[in-house]
Order: C-alpha cells, then sequence, then structure tokens
C-alpha cells in the first residue's frame, strides 16, 4: 500500500524526472530579458547594460526512493565570495567546456568528488542573473543513489541531501531581507532544520519550481 502511494507521489524519481524533462529547455537561453535574478525581488537593480559573466552550477537531485532529494554544499569559511554559504557545486565557466553542463559537471567533480558518469543532464533553467555580474546557467543532473562523495576540503566543508519535497513547497519559500549599503535586499530564504538556505541558491531553487510544478 505505502508503495503504490510513493509511486504515485509528483517526487518521485519517475515521476519528477519525467515532468523536469518536458519543461525545461535542451539548450540553455541567452536572451538576459528573460532571466530570473536578484533584480526580480529588488526591482531597483537594473540587469539592462550591465555586463555578465557566465557560470554555471548544477542542481543535482539524487533519484532516491520513495521520494527524491536535493544535494547541496556548505562552502568553507575562508573563501572570498559566499563563504560558509549554501550553495550548488559548480562557478566560472571555462573556454574548454563546450557547454554550460559541462561546466557543471566539471565543478562537481572538482568540488565534491561526484563522478560525471553517475550524474544525466535532465536540461537547462532559466538563467540567474546577480547583481555582482554573473549569470548563472543552473543544469538539472539525475544523480545516482549509489554515488560516492569526496569533498575538496578548500571550496566544501560539508554535504547534505535535502527532500525535494520540502523544496518545492512554496510554504517553505519565505521573502527574507536584510539592509545592504543603505538600503533594503530582498531575497528568498528556506531554512531547513539546522541549515539556513538563502540568497542565490534559494532563488534558483524558487526557478526550478515555477518550472516544474507552477
Amino acid at each position: 500500500m505505502s508503495t503504490e502511494i510513493a509511486d504515485d507521489s509528483p517526487f518521485s524519481p519517475e515521476i519528477f524526472f519525467a515532468r523536469a524533462a518536458s519543461r525545461l529547455d535542451r539548450v540553455p537561453q541567452r536572451a538576459e530579458s528573460e532571466s530570473l535574478g536578484d533584480h526580480h525581488l529588488n526591482p531597483d537593480i537594473s540587469a539592462k547594460g550591465m555586463s555578465f559573466r557566465d557560470a554555471a552550477v548544477l542542481i543535482p537531485v539524487v533519484a532516491r526512493l520513495p521520494e527524491a532529494s536535493v544535494l547541496l554544499t556548505q562552502r568553507t569559511p575562508h573563501l572570498s565570495a559566499h563563504a560558509g554559504q549554501i550553495a550548488f557545486p559548480g562557478g566560472k565557466i571555462d573556454p574548454e567546456d563546450q557547454t554550460p553542463a559541462a561546466a557543471a559537471l566539471r565543478e562537481a567533480r572538482e568540488e565534491i568528488g561526484l563522478q560525471p558518469e553517475m550524474v544525466e543532464p535532465v536540461g537547462y533553467l532559466t538563467p540567474y542573473l546577480t547583481r555582482t555580474g554573473y549569470r548563472i546557467v543552473p543544469v538539472l543532473g539525475r544523480v545516482e543513489p549509489d554515488h560516492r562523495i569526496t569533498i575538496n576540503p578548500e571550496e566544501v566543508t560539508d554535504t547534505f541531501e535535502v527532500p525535494l519535497a520540502f523544496l518545492m513547497t512554496t510554504g517553505n519559500h519565505r521573502r527574507g531581507s536584510r539592509p545592504f549599503k543603505g538600503k533594503t535586499r530582498y531575497f528568498y530564504e528556506m531554512p531547513f532544520n539546522e541549515r539556513y538556505i538563502w540568497g542565490i541558491t534559494a532563488g534558483i531553487i524558487r526557478g526550478l519550481y515555477e518550472r516544474v510544478y507552477a
């Protein structure tokens, strides 16, 4: 009885990945007018006229039964940017990276030892523009449950998984704010147990929800 209910869950690997594959892009979008980003919750931040550096992140969804989970990292506290924050594996797209997906897979291997053969790219989300000038291309990947993690301590201090059902529930998508350079900045936040998921990572998760479930 319980297995039949789990199989019908919108967060089971079979249903989620089939739905995501039908709704995500097979090639990354380029039109920045269609992008998500910090400017959506902060209208005074304009993406027009800005020059963006290309980056990519992997959204690693682990195909666990009965329901999938999302693999996240905790960045080390000594990094110059986003130190100690919750993040997806990812970084700048290098010239040798043939696609954003290739860049995301490379970064995942370098940061947490996630081998590319354990990940099946599913599709691209809408790019996310940051106020610091990055155009981040999120790549959804199906990760096999028997993957292995080998943390690079120079970049990551920990990894953990969050149930996909929790992250795809709008009631967990709070709007937070804090002062920044004399202005109030707004962002999504998704506290999970002792973890505080917010900012760009939470914004990308919100983008995944809007593409797959909204």
